[in-house]
């Protein structure tokens, strides 16, 4: 079969690519900003943003010749409606109009009977234009999916059971988390001819859990006791959703965020039976699942230098907006003057400015998700041309107590780290 995937960069579109490739599909992926070689026989993937292509005409190029099309796509928060209702819905439209034979389409649990966010509301808008469709639909509600890639709620559940203390968010809702293999089996069901279609199923695990639980069986599997649980006020905890939403407006996709505030107060549960009885899958219990497939040090590096990637990305800008607007402030007199008996004097203050002016501009750079490699990348090379150009004209500074010139190595060195750990997928 040739089929079409979108969302493919996500935790089940790259995971699903992978299976069918493997039982020799052929798979046409399509996902935002991805011209990287993908999966084990390096294809590109088709750039498209689910956001913008809104018409079935966005659409129509890649379904020629398409058997069957799997919607992965979907956003935690920013541009909900565009990607789950207006962009799937010109999908769906298209798969109409080129007549494909199969749509599978990935909503979440429970959106059918509760819509307490722009996410759930927008995932429903995109269910119902589906069913709307002279189409062999199949619509899959799962619950939070785990498995061994880390995506979103996966990879904050393992810096949850990184941290030596539990924080307890109020009015969370119980969870009964599904693997990710066994979403991948279900999908493949479907993709079979023989098949049943124009039903919705939800793919729920076989056990309801709070959150500190599942975080508990984490803490299990990398090997760590359990941890001390602190209950976090709900105006600490609305702090951290904003926090969330702020990042959001510079581009970075916390997990953390109003939206998912929302969501996890409904938890996320359900009925497996129909799933079981439609399919033979029987969701398997996290505990057993996690057994079969014990951690690795990568895994506990992961949970650790999770924890610690937000914190890098916002004293990194603050740093470096910071020394920029001092220099041009209360240090402007130091920094002349530092400059003043060296062959550089007559440019001292235009020197002064320079530096202040591209300490802020990195500083700006590395804040936006979109630009931060470019300003890291710019940071290395400034802080190299600052200690270059500071041992030419002030070596002496090599000796001071307070190590201007040494604290710079471990400053590039902060900033390599930054770089290897900048992508989230």
């Amino acid at each position: 079969m040739k089929i079409l995937v979108n969302g493919a960069g996500g935790l089940i579109g790259s995971s699903l690519c992978i299976r069918l490739e493997r039982d020799g599909h052929e798979v046409v992926r399509v996902q935002r900003g991805a011209a990287r070689p993908m999966g084990s026989g390096g294809e590109t993937a088709i750039d498209l943003d689910m956001a913008r292509a809104t018409s079935a005409d966005a659409w129509l190029p890649y379904l020629g010749g398409i058997d069957a099309v799997v919607n992965c796509a979907g956003a935690l928060q920013g541009g909900t409606t565009e990607v789950h209702a207006s962009g799937a819905a010109a999908l769906f439209e298209a798969c109409e109009s080129a007549g494909v034979a199969r749509v599978i389409h990935f909503s979440a649990i429970g959106v059918e009977r509760e819509q307490p966010s722009d996410f759930s509301r927008s995932k429903l808008a995109g269910d119902r234009a589906l069913m709307e469709r002279d189409l062999d639909w199949v619509i899959l509600r799962p619950s939070v999916v785990l498995g061994r890639p880390v995506f979103g709620a996966s990879a904050l559940i393992r810096g949850l059971a990184a941290l030596p203390f539990l924080p307890v968010l109020p009015d969370t809702g119980r969870l009964q988390v599904v693997q990710l293999d066994d979403v991948i089996a279900t999908v493949m069901f479907f993709l079979r001819p023989d098949s049943p279609a124009r039903l919705a199923v939800e793919l729920a695990g076989p056990e309801a859990m709070t959150m500190s639980e599942v975080v508990g069986h984490y803490r299990a599997w990398l090997g760590w006791r359990m941890a001390t649980s602190i209950a976090v006020p709900g105006r600490i905890a609305r702090l951290f959703y904003w926090f969330g939403d702020v990042a959001g407006w510079f581009g970075w996709r916390p997990p953390v965020r109003s939206n998912a505030a929302r969501e996890v107060m409904r938890g996320a549960t359900g009925d497996p039976s129909a799933w079981t009885e439609l399919t033979g899958i029987r969701p398997r219990r996290l505990a057993s699942a996690l057994a079969a497939e014990p951690a690795t040090v990568q895994e506990r590096w992961f949970a650790g230098l999770y924890n610690l990637k937000a914190p890098i990305f916002v004293v990194l800008p603050l740093f470096w907006i910071a020394t920029g607007i001092i220099s041009l402030t209360s240090g402007w007199r130091n920094g002349v003057e530092l400059l003043l008996n060296t062959p550089a004097a007559a440019l001292a203050e235009p020197a002064v400015v320079a530096g202040a002016v591209s300490d802020i501009v990195v500083g700006l750079l590395i804040a936006f998700r979109r630009t931060s490699r470019a300003g890291l990348c710019c940071a290395i090379l400034l802080s190299v041309a600052y200690a270059v150009i500071g041992t030419i004209l002030r070596p002496d500074l090599w000796n001071e107590p307070l190590g201007p010139f040494l604290k710079i190595f471990p400053i590039i060195l902060l900033h390599y780290v930054a770089l290897a750990i900048l992508e989230e997928r």
